[in-house]
């Protein structure tokens, strides 16, 4: 099957990016469609002409490598990731995806092997959503799944995100040139750390995802009656913070209420009206964030979560409103590369176990157009979105290794 890939000149590159926005002594601070993340792509795209791979820029932000297999008008296999990051990011997040990938294609050509059908390395523009608020920018613009109003979305200096496209090279006028027939993409492979602790727990350095959790949002606003808090006496009292922890820890409850599913629920943000220390709260919003990987169960979870609303409320004479947020349905992983890359892992003595992704990603996007699959690496203590962020040389590689595998197989039609 050919040499091993390059082990040594993928931690290079991973490293030398991440001088580029880097903060503190690990951190990077990468923003989408900044000075640094230009600086970056470009620099990823000297690496990729570098290889041999046709390169270019396109209206989404995207930096796409391509080369051509034998059958020139056949769909592609798409491997990719993201250089951008958080604010208080790591070097590992998105980057070892596009890297990996990169390496995987490099090592192929290196060894003389002309794949079938062409294959692109894809480092899709703005996937962490910090900037503009939100994320996943590039993998749903080819995928012509872009919301009305997104290029007037503003940064915190007041720069849209369409004068941000222009600043880069882009041309935001014209969008749909660059969003990509479905029928040109038969598969797509995203590696990407785990950004939790399942891989270290159970000592193994890589994992294949098997779908990605579809996040439901709703914010709860509880109101009750504002009063003096050393005069209004407890059984009058219409308090919709107290509601509102009844609700929280209900629901906390709710989402481990079937042993070993993979369902996990969030209260992350609280406001309290009008927050005096000695002043009953008027009103409580909070907000939910409700991922499973199973969309009937999450459904379910969902109407169970709402049934204990109106009954806390009522119990604790409250009103409430439940606004609707959106959200995205669960995305499976395709059993066909999911099978290649066990028997893969097999071949490389791997045991990889298999997980689902509670994380977006671009590949949630990719799964409506074509087949999706992914593949993790250990992640020291499941830390990310942080200066701390790990993930060691030989997992990154071991995992570039099946990620190179993989596209062999994915490449022979």
């Amino acid at each position: 099957m050919g040499r091993m890939i390059n082990a040594s000149r993928l931690s290079e590159r991973i490293h030398t990016l991440s001088e580029i926005g880097k903060i503190e002594e690990t951190g990077v601070n990468r923003l989408a469609l900044s000075e640094s993340y230009k600086a970056g792509m470009d620099l990823v795209r000297k690496w990729m002409d570098e290889a041999g791979l046709a390169t270019r820029y396109d209206n989404f932000g995207n930096l796409i490598g391509r080369i051509e297999g034998k059958k020139k008008d056949a769909p592609s296999v798409m491997l990719g990731s993201h250089i951008d990051s958080q604010p208080y990011g790591g070097r590992f997040d998105g980057t070892i995806g596009v890297l990996g990938g990169l390496e995987a294609v490099q090592t192929m050509m290196e060894n003389g092997i002309e794949p079938d059908v062409p294959i692109e390395v894809m480092s899709f523009c703005d996937e962490e959503g910090h900037r503009f608020g939100v994320g996943l920018f590039g993998s749903r613009g080819i995928t012509g799944q872009l919301e009305a109003g997104e290029l007037e979305r503003a940064d915190k200096d007041g720069i849209t995100r369409r004068q941000a496209l222009i600043d880069f090279g882009a041309n935001p006028d014209r969008l749909e040139a660059s969003e990509y027939d479905p029928s040109a993409i038969s598969a797509y492979v995203e590696m990407h750390i785990e950004q939790g602790p399942n891989l270290e727990a159970a000592d193994q350095p890589v994992g294949i995802v098997n779908g990605i959790a579809g996040p439901r949002w709703l914010t709860v606003e509880l109101t009750g009656v504002s009063g003096h808090a050393g005069t209004v006496p407890m059984e009058k009292r219409r308090d919709p913070l107290v509601g509102a922890s009844y609700i929280i820890a209900a629901f906390n409850d709710l989402v481990q209420s079937e042993a070993g599913a993979p369902s996990v629920g969030t209260v992350g943000s609280l406001e309290v009206f009008p927050g005096g220390r000695s002043i009953i709260p008027e009103r409580v919003t909070f907000t939910i964030d409700l991922r499973d990987s199973d969309l009937q169960r999450r459904e379910t979870y969902e109407a169970a979560l709402k049934n204990i609303i109106e009954k806390i409320a009522l119990d604790h004479n409250l009103e409430y409103t439940i606004h609707d947020d959106g959200g995205t349905s669960p995305k499976d992983a395709s059993d066909n590369i999911i099978h290649i890359m066990k028997e893969e892992s097999e071949s490389l003595g791997l045991t990889p176990p298999v997980l689902m992704s509670g994380a977006f990603h671009d590949a949630s996007n990719m799964a409506d157009i074509c087949d999706m699959g992914m593949i993790f690496v250990r992640c020291k203590e499941g830390i990310s979105h942080n200066p701390a962020e790990y993930a060691s040389d030989e997992d990154i590689a071991t995992g570039t290794e099946l990620l190179y595998r993989t596209m062999l197989k994915l490449a022979e039609k």
